[in-house]
């Protein structure tokens, strides 16, 4: 069964750090590109980081670059979403996502985890 459990989320006051985690089970993690989104109350889901199948490459969306950080253990099937200088604004729901490509497409999702940076 295809499990993806975030965990990590919380509440933090505004400038403090969070790290999320994201456990997966049931497919072969080292083939799938991961990403973390997240979605606010009245607002759509974004992207806010994504990682290659083995880490050679990131990208971030523009609210996160220079504060967050993706990174991923294969090893222990583990994606991870390092949080820093948190804002108000990044106060939202996150998800786990996790997609192989090309022609043998699958995507997977996580239940997600709150995030609320408030003091």
């Amino acid at each position: 069964q295809v499990q993806l459990v975030e965990s990590g989320g919380g509440l933090v006051q505004p400038g403090g750090s969070l790290r999320l985690s994201c456990a997966a089970s049931g497919f072969t993690f080292s083939s799938y590109a991961m990403s973390w989104y997240r979605q606010a109350p009245g607002k759509e889901r974004e992207l806010v980081a994504v990682i290659s199948s083995i880490g050679e490459v990131t990208n971030y969306a523009d609210s996160a670059k220079g504060r967050f950080s993706i990174s991923r253990d294969n090893a222990k099937n583990t994606v991870y979403l390092q949080m820093n200088s948190l804002k108000p604004d990044d106060t939202a729901v996150y998800y786990c996502n996790a997609r192989r490509g090309g022609l043998s497409y699958r995507t997977y999702w996580g239940q997600g985890t709150q995030v609320t940076v408030s003091s």
